[in-house]
């Protein structure tokens, strides 16, 4: 066994210390600053609770940046799959990505309301944004062109 000792000067210790305690001071900021940062960065979407009625839907989308149709193009009753197999890995995919975890939901009655989006940045027309509603609860949605080379994102313009 190899003992080794060494002679250090309080005022030394004291520093070394101090440096270290700083240090840490410094990193708990950091990071403290970032979770605050990413807190408002997230207050700043808007609550999917509460919207209760079309306006309330439109309101949500404009905060995502869509213009869309004042009313909308179609309303639908869906059931969420109580199991959902590998189809739909994609799209819940998206959906978690956004916040929404339609796992949650499965089994339950759902309305989707399709609305027309009038200012994608690409000027292409016919492009829809879909809202999925449960008990005046935002619990998923997506924007899309219908057509046959289209796509499918979230709701965040692009």
């Amino acid at each position: 066994m190899l003992i080794v000792t060494a002679k250090m000067p309080k005022r030394k210790l004291t520093l070394g210390v101090a440096a270290a305690a700083l240090l840490c001071c410094c990193a708990i900021a950091l990071n403290f600053g970032q979770a605050v940062g990413r807190e408002a960065s997230a207050s700043a979407l808007p609550s999917p609770k509460g919207v209760k009625s079309n306006q309330d839907r439109i309101e949500y989308l404009s905060a995502y940046g869509w213009q869309v149709s004042e009313e909308p193009l179609s309303t639908q009753e869906l059931l969420i799959p109580e199991e959902m197999d590998e189809s739909y890995a994609q799209y819940l995919e998206l959906q978690n990505g956004q916040g929404f975890n339609l796992q949650k939901y499965a089994g339950k009655r759902v309305k989707r309301y399709t609305y027309e989006v009038l200012n994608y940045p690409t000027g292409e027309e016919g492009v829809q944004a879909n809202l999925l509603i449960c008990r005046n609860t935002v619990i998923g949605g997506e924007v899309l062109s219908p057509q046959l080379d289209g796509f499918l994102h979230g709701l965040a313009m692009p």
